[in-house]
């Protein structure tokens, strides 16, 4: 129970790494706020955490918006006293030729992938600052998901291989700003994970699962729980004296570094 005492926010959290994260983190003993736009999927998690003895609400949260970043945060204290881990995990994609890619698309995705990892970890953040330390004078962690495709690219990924790239700059420019004032910032870079929407990809179509496998030395996909692993692994005592980089759970992409 690494995390028992501990209250997460997590964002994305209906499916995908993001209920996975949320799964593990109440199985280690966390009090979890689920937040996501699918506000259906969100309260049916909370309930199958609740059932399985844990500790979850859910809340409908647009991470666009500062208002619904600051709401989860207020729901944390509200429900569980204090706030110690913000997972930011919410992300979307869209796939385009960069000469087509409209403008709204690319500020949809970077709205969501970049602005709403800001918003959710500012609003996180001041809280955890004003709030009193544990013993170890640390006072929370700060986890954004970023991705392998924040070092590599894809040509038909530009705003979200933007956006990750993004990501990783503010997870190293949180870590500065933060960690005089004891709040721990990282981020965890999945390669390619077996999620919903990349199984209904890959799943159905023989081409696009050799392609993938054919860039992952493991020869597997990985599972959400592996990287929900890694995420509570970051928020726990265990990684105290980690803040400002990056982890990759790929399977050993960015080793090999090549597309086909």
């Amino acid at each position: 129970m690494k995390l028992a005492n501990r209250v997460a926010v997590i964002t994305g959290a209906a499916q995908g790494i993001g209920a996975a994260c949320a799964r593990v983190f109440a199985e280690q003993g966390a009090k979890v706020v689920i937040g996501d736009v699918n506000e259906v999927g969100a309260t049916a998690l909370a309930k199958e955490i609740a059932a399985a003895g844990g500790y979850a609400v859910a809340r409908r949260a647009d991470v666009g918006l500062r208002a619904d970043c600051e709401a989860l945060v207020e729901v944390a204290v509200t429900q569980f006293g204090r706030l110690d881990v913000l997972v930011n995990n919410a992300g979307i994609v869209h796939a385009a030729d960069f000469l087509d890619l409209a403008e709204e698309d690319f500020d949809r995705v970077l709205r969501i992938n970049l602005k709403g990892a800001f918003l959710c970890a500012q609003a996180a953040a001041r809280r955890m600052v004003a709030q009193e330390a544990r013993p170890d004078g640390s006072r929370g962690v700060i986890i954004n998901l970023s991705s392998v495709n924040a070092v590599l690219a894809i040509a038909n990924q530009v705003p979200y291989t933007v956006s990750k790239g993004g990501l990783n700059q503010l997870t190293k420019v949180m870590a500065l700003a933060l960690a005089p004032r004891g709040v721990r910032v990282m981020g965890i870079g999945p390669g390619s994970i077996a999620t919903e929407m990349l199984k209904a990809a890959v799943l159905t179509n023989e081409a696009a699962r050799s392609r993938i496998l054919s860039r992952t030395p493991l020869g597997r996909l990985g599972e959400p729980e592996e990287v929900a692993k890694v995420a509570a692994f970051l928020a726990s005592d265990d990684a105290s004296y980690l803040t400002g980089t990056t982890l990759y759970p790929d399977g050993g992409r960015l080793a090999l570094n090549y597309v086909m």
